[in-house]
């Protein structure tokens, strides 16, 4: 089979040998896959001396072979990949074991998966395959950042620092969904107008002064990815008592935080991660009661994986990536 791996320190197409269903496992022909960041960072995590790994923690698929002992699905379901991997159930902190499809397991950049059945839900039928496709990693980490970690409700206010990226693109929608006003930035004219179609009440430009143009309005919660190039400047529009969640760094890691004015504000600093399965459910179920489409940027065809990475690196898109797999 076809598969975009990474191998020796080259990111390639390789052909690979055909998976098998062991115990409790499904063979899944997938339909579509979806990038995420993490593909990115995985070569510079495994050197330039490991043989070929499978990229991709997202995907959606028909069911083609089960296992033996095999009960909840059969051949022929269509189903969405979990890439939470050993995460049952909704915890404080994931459980010791967990973790996250496509590394150091092979994952979705290729025609076939072999995966343990209990990794599988069923695909939301509204949804197209390049929809199912890139669902899971962003939803579940923006559901559970937003409902678990954030407790968001109707009529608070959320600000969510960069408005494009796959995550933002859901935490938009899933806020606007339950009548919480969203507040969102973006250095690009474009993406601030997407945005704002999306559900976004309020969108300024990420060079603007916040502070200011926000002086009217309590910000209940942030939701945050950037790091340090936004960290105070979010942490200021919080109000007293208020909530901010962190769930990832895409500039440095290391910020300074004035200790006296947070204890006095009395607020939360919250750090957040993927999600259980027994989120995603509620995810799904989400977002079929609110008839939630994730939003893709652009769908590039599995032999064209390469430029589908330069394409997600260079920043430009507004949603998520996809791959098409005949």
């Amino acid at each position: 089979m076809k598969a975009f791996v990474f191998e020796h320190g080259h990111y390639k197409m390789k052909e690979m040998t055909n998976p098998t269903a062991g115990h409790g496992e499904v063979i899944v022909s997938l339909k579509c896959a979806g990038l995420n960041h993490r593909d990115l960072f995985i070569g510079k995590r495994l050197g330039n001396d490991k043989d070929a790994l499978i990229l991709g923690s997202d995907g959606a698929g028909v069911i083609t072979a089960v296992g033996d002992d095999v009960k909840n699905v059969s051949v022929g379901d269509e189903v969405i990949i979990n890439p939470s991997l050993g995460w049952p159930d909704n915890s404080v902190v994931p459980p010791a074991g967990f973790d996250i499809l496509g590394m150091p397991d092979n994952g979705t950049f290729a025609e076939k998966i072999v995966i343990a059945a209990s990794q599988v839900e069923k695909k939301p039928a509204y949804l197209t395959w390049q929809e199912a496709g890139v669902l899971a990693l962003s939803g579940m980490t923006g559901y559970r950042a937003m409902f678990t970690k954030g407790e968001l409700k109707k009529g608070q206010t959320v600000f969510i620092p960069g408005a494009g990226s796959g995550v933002a693109t859901y935490l938009i929608s899933f806020a606007a969904s339950i009548g919480a006003k969203v507040i969102v930035t973006s250095r690009s004219e474009q993406k601030q107008q997407l945005a704002k179609q999306l559900g976004a009440h309020i969108v300024l430009d990420s060079d603007s002064d916040w502070s200011e143009a926000l002086k009217n309005e309590t910000i209940d919660l942030v939701i945050d990815s950037v790091g340090q190039a936004t960290f105070n400047k979010s942490f200021a529009l919080l109000k007293p008592g208020g909530r901010f969640v962190v769930f990832g760094s895409s500039t440095d890691d290391t910020v300074e935080l004035n200790l006296r004015q947070f204890f006095y504000a009395q607020q939360r600093l919250i750090g957040s991660t993927m999600a259980s399965r027994e989120e995603l459910l509620d995810m799904l179920s989400f977002m079929d009661k609110h008839q939630i489409h994730p939003v893709v940027d652009t769908d590039f065809e599995l032999t064209d994986a390469k430029k589908a990475m330069e394409h997600l690196e260079g920043g430009k898109q507004f949603g998520k990536v996809a791959l098409c797999i005949s």
